[in-house]
C-alpha cells in the first residue's frame, strides 16, 4: 500500500489534512446554519429518495470539498433544524456548543467504552458522570450505572434487571407483569416484546385528569393481578410523559410498588434535566425512592443524541447483564470494564459530551434552559386559552401544549383529517414543525418546546399559522359552510 493511499487516516503525519477537512467541515455546517430561515423545507420522502438512490458509491469523488457539496444536496440543505423557533414537534433540542468539540474529539480518537484498555481515563470519566447524577438523583453510595444509546434502551435494561430481581424470587417469565401509567412511554411494551414476556405483560394504569397515573388504581390493579395468579414484576413511573410532560407521583407509587414486592423503575427520559432546575427540581420528588431511573441528557440537558444513561440504587443489581468473555473481559480481569454492567459491546464515549457542557457552562446553566422552556410554555398556554377555534388537552405539566384547530359543528372524523392536513401543510410549507397524538381516542397537534432560545411570540406565530391554514383548508373543503372562519 502506497503512503498516498493513507493519507485519509487519522494520523500524525495527516495533522495537516486533518486540519484542513475539519475546517472544511465547519465551514460546511456554518454556511448552511447561518442560511436557514424556515425549520425544514418540506421536501418530500420521493423527492428526498430518488437523488440518495443515484449515487454510486463503488466510484468516489474527487475529494472531500465534492463529498461536502453532495452531503449538502442529499440532507444538509433539507435537515429539519431543531435550533429554529418554529420547531416545536418532538423531544429534539438544540445543542451546546461544548458538546460539538467533544463530538470531534471522541470520535477521531474512537475510545470504545466496553473496556478499560481501550478507554483509560474515559471509564472514569463516565463514572464520575454516573455518580454525579445519582447523587442529583438522592440515590446513595450503592449507586451505579451505565451510559446508553437512548431512553428506550435505558428503559429496556431496567426492565431486565426486574425481570431478574422478580426471576431471584422464583416468579416464572409467564407470571410476571408490568404495571405502567396508560401515558407512558411505548419502549415499556417493545421491551416486554423483546424480552419474550407474554401477551398483555404491561398492565396499563389509567391516569387522571391531570394526566399522572392514578394511585388507587394502580393498588387496585395490582390486586387485580394478583388475584389472577400473576405477579407485578415491575411499577414504571413515568417522570415526564412523551405528550404532557406529565410526572406521576412517585411517592406514592413506590409505595404500592414496596407493598407488592415490585422493581420501581423511574422513566425520566424527558423529565431528568429537572435534576438540574433551581426551581422546578421538587416535581421530581420521591425519584430517590426507585430501583432503576432513565435519564435522557439528549433531551433536557441540551446534548446531541445519543446521550443516555441508566442508574440503578444498588450497584449489585447489574451484574444481572454481566457476561464474561475470556477475549474481552474474563471474570479474573482486575480492570474496570464498563461492559460487565452493559448490554452493549461496543460503545462510543458519549459521556464527554456532558463532560464538556458541565465544565464549560455548569449545571445551573442547563437548569436555566430547562426553565426558560418551562416558563415559555406557561405562558403560551396562558395566552392561547379561549382562542376562537382552539381546543386545549390538558394544562401543560412541562414543554408541551396538547391542542387543536376545532372548529364548531365538525365532527370528529373532520377534526381529525383537518388537524393531519394541517401538520402535513406546514411542513410541505416549511413554515413549522409540530407534532401529533391521539388524546382518549381523538386526534391533536402538540407543541413540543425545548428551544430556550424561542421566544413567546415565536411560539404564538406556530398557532397562529395553525389557525390560518385549518381556516384555509376548511375552506377549500367546504366552501359553502365555513368552519371556524367568521
Amino acid at each position: 500500500m502506497s503512503d498516498a493511499s493513507l493519507h485519509h487516516l487519522v494520523h500524525p503525519d495527516n495533522a495537516t489534512e486533518l486540519d484542513a477537512a475539519i475546517r472544511s467541515g465547519l465551514h460546511c455546517l456554518t454556511d448552511q446554519l447561518t442560511a436557514v430561515t424556515r425549520p425544514a423545507t418540506g421536501r418530500s420522502p420521493m423527492d428526498a429518495a430518488l437523488p440518495v438512490a443515484g449515487v454510486d458509491l463503488d466510484r468516489p469523488l474527487p475529494d472531500l470539498e465534492a463529498a461536502l457539496a453532495e452531503v449538502t444536496q442529499l440532507w444538509l440543505r433539507d435537515a429539519v433544524w431543531f435550533h429554529h423557533p418554529s420547531y416545536a414537534a418532538h423531544l429534539n433540542c438544540p445543542v451546546v456548543i461544548p458538546t460539538l468539540v467533544a463530538e470531534q474529539l471522541l470520535t477521531a480518537v474512537n475510545s470504545s467504552m466496553d473496556t478499560f484498555d481501550q478507554s483509560v481515563g474515559a471509564t472514569y470519566m463516565e463514572r464520575h458522570l454516573i455518580d454525579w447524577t445519582a447523587r442529583r438523583i438522592g440515590f446513595g453510595p450503592g449507586a451505579d450505572g451505565v451510559f446508553t444509546s437512548g431512553g428506550s434502551q435505558s428503559n429496556l435494561q431496567a426492565l431486565v434487571l426486574a425481570r431478574a430481581h422478580a426471576a431471584a424470587r422464583g416468579l416464572p417469565p409467564e407470571r410476571m407483569r408490568i404495571l405502567a401509567s396508560a401515558d407512558s412511554h411505548f419502549s415499556v411494551g417493545k421491551s416486554a416484546h423483546v424480552m419474550g414476556l407474554p401477551a398483555g405483560a404491561v398492565v396499563p394504569v389509567p391516569v387522571g385528569a391531570d394526566r399522572r397515573m392514578d394511585v388507587a388504581e394502580l393498588a387496585r390493579l395490582v390486586r387485580q393481578v394478583e388475584e389472577w395468579g400473576d405477579q407485578p414484576m415491575a411499577v414504571v413511573a413515568t417522570a415526564g410523559t412523551t405528550d404532557f410532560g406529565a410526572i406521576d407521583p412517585v411517592a406514592d407509587v413506590a409505595d404500592v410498588a414496596r407493598t407488592a414486592g415490585a422493581w420501581l423503575h423511574v422513566d425520566a427520559a424527558y423529565g431528568g434535566g429537572l435534576l438540574t432546575s433551581r426551581r422546578h427540581r421538587h416535581r421530581l420528588s420521591g425519584v430517590e425512592l426507585a430501583d432503576s431511573v432513565t435519564v435522557d441528557y439528549h433531551k433536557t440537558f441540551f446534548q446531541p443524541v445519543s446521550s443516555s444513561a441508566i442508574l440503578v440504587q444498588d450497584r449489585q443489581a447489574l451484574r444481572a447483564v454481566t457476561w464474561h468473555a475470556d477475549y474481552l473481559n474474563p471474570a479474573d480481569s482486575m480492570n474496570p470494564n464498563q461492559v460487565d454492567k452493559s448490554l452493549q459491546t461496543t460503545r462510543r464515549f458519549d459521556a464527554l459530551k456532558l463532560w464538556m457542557t458541565l465544565r464549560v457552562m455548569g449545571p445551573d446553566a442547563i437548569g436555566d434552559y430547562l426553565d426558560a422552556v418551562i416558563d415559555l410554555t406557561e405562558e403560551v398556554h396562558a395566552a392561547i386559552s379561549g382562542w376562537e377555534d382552539l381546543e386545549l388537552a390538558a394544562p401543560p405539566q412541562l414543554s408541551t401544549i396538547v391542542f387543536r384547530y376545532a372548529p364548531p359543528d365538525t365532527s370528529e372524523r373532520a377534526l381529525a383529517q383537518l388537524n393531519t392536513a394541517i401538520r402535513h401543510e406546514l411542513y410541505a410549507r416549511g413554515t413549522a414543525v409540530v407534532a401529533a397524538t391521539t388524546v382518549e381516542g381523538r386526534q391533536f397537534l402538540k407543541l413540543t418546546l425545548l428551544n430556550p432560545a424561542a421566544t413567546r411570540e415565536d411560539v404564538l406565530s406556530i398557532v397562529r399559522n395553525v389557525l390560518s391554514v385549518g381556516r384555509e383548508l376548511s375552506r377549500d373543503r367546504h366552501p359553502a359552510t365555513v368552519g371556524g372562519a367568521r
